[in-house]
C-alpha cells in the first residue's frame, strides 16, 4: 500500500489530572513510565504541558517531568506544549533550555506561549495583564533568550526584560527550535510569523482552522517570511474506540464545545488526520483519554499509524 502522508506523531502524556485521564497520585509515576515504555516504541516525540495547577487535581511541574523523560527515553524529540512565558524569567529559561539541549543530545523543541489560565496565575502570585501585554512579554522573552543563545557576552534591554553581559555556556548546539502555541489573530500569529520555527494552534473545527492559517499567511507576507518555512504541529485529544458510539460515550459533554476533540473509530481518525495533513500539518501531538490503560493507544498504533510515512 502506498504511503498516505508523510507526518510524525508525538505523544502528550499527562502531567497530572486533566479531567480526561484517571490519575492515581499513589501510582502516577509508575503508571506514566509503563505507558511511556510502550509509547517510546511508536512515537517520534514526547510533549509535556506547562501548568502549575488545574483545579484541585494532581499536577507535576513541566520542566522537571520533561527532564525525567529525557533521561529515560533517548530517541524521542522533547517538547513543551507550551511553556508560559510568565512562569520563568526568560534569561533563566534560556539557561535551562540550553542545558537540557546539551544533556539530551540536541532533542529539544521549546514550545512557548503567553499563558492564559488566570486562576493559576492568581493562585501562584503572578500578575495577569491583558493578552496583548502578555504576548508582548512573550516576544521580549524570546528575543532575550535568543540573545543569550547567540551572543557572548549577551546584552538585551527591553521594556520587560534585561540581560547585561550575560553568558549562557554551553550555547545550544544545534540551535533550539522555537514553537509558539496559540492562534490569536492580531498579536499571537504576528509573533509566529516573526519569531517561530514551529506553530501549534489550538484544536479547531476545519473552517476556523483555515481562517487561522490564512491570517498567519497574511502576517508572513507582511513581514517578508516564507510561510512554508514554519513547521505546523497540531494538538489533538483522541477518544478512539472500535465504534463511534463507544468513543462518543467516553467523550460525553466535551463534544458539545465549540472546538471538540476527536471521537470515533480508527478509519475516521485516519481520515481526520489526512484532512489536517492536507492543510499543512505535519506533526501531531496526541492525547489519549484512557491513561493509564493503553487500549486506545494500541488501537491507534495497530490500525491508524500504518500507512503514514514518518
Amino acid at each position: 500500500m502506498a504511503p498516505m502522508a508523510r507526518v510524525e506523531f508525538g505523544y502528550n502524556p499527562p502531567a497530572g489530572e486533566r479531567g480526561i485521564e484517571r490519575i492515581d497520585p499513589r501510582t502516577f509515576v509508575r503508571d506514566l513510565e509503563a505507558v511511556l515504555d510502550y509509547a517510546s516504541q511508536h512515537f517520534a516525540s514526547f510533549w509535556v504541558p506547562d501548568h502549575l495547577m488545574r483545579g484541585d487535581g494532581v499536577r507535576m511541574e513541566c520542566w522537571t517531568q520533561l527532564t525525567w523523560i529525557a533521561a529515560r527515553y533517548p530517541r524521542q524529540q522533547l517538547g513543551t506544549v507550551v511553556m508560559a512565558n510568565s512562569y520563568r524569567h526568560p534569561p533563566l529559561l534560556a539557561k535551562m533550555a540550553a542545558s537540557l539541549q546539551a544533556f539530551s543530545g540536541g532533542r529539544l523543541i521549546l514550545g512557548y506561549g503567553a499563558g492564559w489560565l488566570e486562576e493559576e496565575y492568581r493562585a501562584y502570585g503572578y500578575e495577569f495583564p491583558a493578552a496583548s501585554e502578555r504576548i508582548a512579554q512573550m516576544v521580549e522573552g524570546i528575543v532575550a533568550m535568543r540573545t543569550l543563545w547567540t551572543q557572548v557576552p549577551a546584552n538585551y534591554h527591553g521594556r520587560y526584560y534585561e540581560v547585561t553581559n550575560g553568558r549562557c555556556e554551553p550555547r545550544p548546539d544545534p540551535p533550539i527550535p522555537l514553537l509558539i502555541g496559540g492562534d490569536g489573530e492580531r498579536y499571537l500569529l504576528r509573533a509566529v510569523a516573526e519569531h517561530a520555527e514551529w506553530w501549534l494552534p489550538f484544536s479547531r473545527k476545519p473552517a476556523t482552522l483555515r481562517r487561522k492559517i490564512a491570517v498567519l499567511q497574511d502576517h508572513c507576507r507582511e513581514v517578508g517570511r516564507d510561510y512554508a518555512t514554519i513547521r505546523k504541529a497540531y494538538p489533538l485529544t483522541v477518544y478512539l474506540a472500535r465504534t463511534r458510539e463507544e468513543a462518543e460515550a467516553r467523550a460525553g459533554q466535551r463534544l458539545q464545545t465549540d472546538d471538540p476533540p476527536f471521537a470515533g473509530e480508527p478509519a475516521e481518525l485516519r481520515e481526520h488526520l489526512l484532512e489536517l495533513a492536507a492543510l499543512g500539518f505535519e506533526h501531531f501531538v496526541l492525547v489519549f483519554d484512557q491513561f493509564p490503560q493503553t487500549d486506545d493507544m494500541r488501537l491507534f498504533v495497530d490500525e491508524v499509524l500504518p500507512g503514514f510515512d514518518g
